[in-house]
């Protein structure tokens, strides 16, 4: 076998590999767990080179921020990634099958194979170089196929993309007022006393966790997006939900706890799932993030709020149990993706995102603009 014809045989090969990776990224609806996937090598690859990068700042906006770029950027990067395997495939079976080209001018070789591979596949037709036998021209033609489905592809895609990163980020801006900034469970079910109101905002979670899993396993690339604040994140609203649920679960008696039980299980089947596409395997906790101290002030609180809820040994033992089921989860896909996991309840209080701008700070207890107005009466 002469090198023509290995050159061919792998050009060929390279075509059909990234065509079947771009249709299982942007047209297949479904987890595809195999391990030797462009795409795949391609996300762990650079998003480990990113992350080392972006720790060169300390901990903070610019860290975050440079965390933030990721994921645009990457899909960018990958979509160009794409188009140079393409390229690439197609000059390699242009030259595998003899290079049957006409110049204007210059000397045939693998270069002018290149150059009309790349001007075929992004259809510029400059005429500069063209094909003069059966085989040369049907291979510019597929490939002037493939560039144009590809980039229709691409384009189309980009909508579905956003739409969905648009449709997840509004429950989590919903959240800030719901559960503070960070979200904690805490503050999900101290400010929704009434047992009726959680029942519903978990009914309304639980949904959000379906459409979550089914866009981000459908989508992986969505999981890198970030959200606008630096105290949200994706999985940190999962996390809060799936305390709030297991909290509800172990407390909680009638339609509140069934509600929490159909929540937990689907918040605990996105984070299962999503784990298992990015095969972070589940670890076990550094620290308890729910220290028998840190729950009786919990408790203490609820009470205060007057939430009817169980406080006994059994309680406590369930509660446990259903942490096990989804924090060792959590905390491997927090480390994979370098996000803080909220804490049950926030050690100092914190001023909600919505009460903060950037030419006022936050009063504790009094609402942006009121403070402004009281500042106001003072200058007058």
């Amino acid at each position: 076998m002469n090198a023509q014809t290995v050159a061919a045989v792998f050009g060929g090969l390279l075509v059909l590999v990234v065509l079947q990776d771009a249709f299982e990224v942007l047209v297949l609806p479904q987890t595809v767990n195999r391990r030797l996937r462009p795409a795949r090598v391609f996300y762990r690859t650079t998003w480990g080179l990113w992350t080392r990068a972006a720790h060169v700042w300390p901990a903070g906006k610019r860290r975050q921020g440079t965390l933030g770029i990721y994921g645009p950027l990457s899909l960018l990067l990958l979509f160009g990634f794409w188009a140079a395997c393409l390229i690439l495939g197609f000059a390699l079976l242009q030259w595998g099958f003899g290079s049957h080209l006409d110049l204007v001018r210059g000397v045939a070789g693998f270069g002018t194979d290149l150059y009309m591979s790349g001007t075929t596949f992004f259809t510029l037709g400059l005429g500069d170089v063209t094909p003069n036998s059966t085989s040369s021209r049907i291979l510019t033609v597929i490939e002037a196929g493939t560039g144009f489905g590809f980039l229709a592809l691409v384009i189309g895609y980009l909508p579905v993309l956003y739409q969905a990163f648009a449709r997840r980020e509004i429950n989590i801006s919903l959240l800030d007022a719901r559960a503070g900034s960070p979200p904690t469970a805490e503050e999900l079910l101290g400010r929704h006393t009434d047992l009726h109101t959680l029942e519903r905002l978990l009914l309304e979670w639980e949904r959000w966790a379906a459409v979550l899993m089914e866009s981000h396993l459908s989508h992986p690339t969505l999981a890198y997006y970030r959200s606008q604040h630096q105290n949200q994140s994706w999985l940190a609203a999962l996390t809060t939900i799936l305390d709030a649920s297991a909290f509800g679960i172990a407390s909680f008696e009638g339609a509140a706890a069934v509600q929490a039980r159909l929540t937990f299980a689907m918040a605990r089947h996105a984070v299962v799932d999503l784990a298992q596409v990015f095969r972070t395997r589940p670890r076990v906790q550094e620290c308890d993030r729910l220290s028998p101290e840190a729950l009786g002030r919990m408790r203490d609180h609820l009470t205060r709020s007057g939430i009817p809820f169980r406080a006994d040994a059994a309680a406590d033992e369930k509660l446990a149990e259903l942490r096990k089921l989804y924090e060792p989860y959590v905390d491997a896909l927090a480390a994979y993706f370098r996000f803080d996991i909220p804490a049950w309840s926030a050690k100092t209080p914190r001023a909600d995102n919505w009460r903060t701008s950037a030419w006022e700070k936050p009063v504790a207890g009094v609402a942006p603009w009121a403070a402004s107005d009281a500042h106001a009466d003072q200058l007058d």
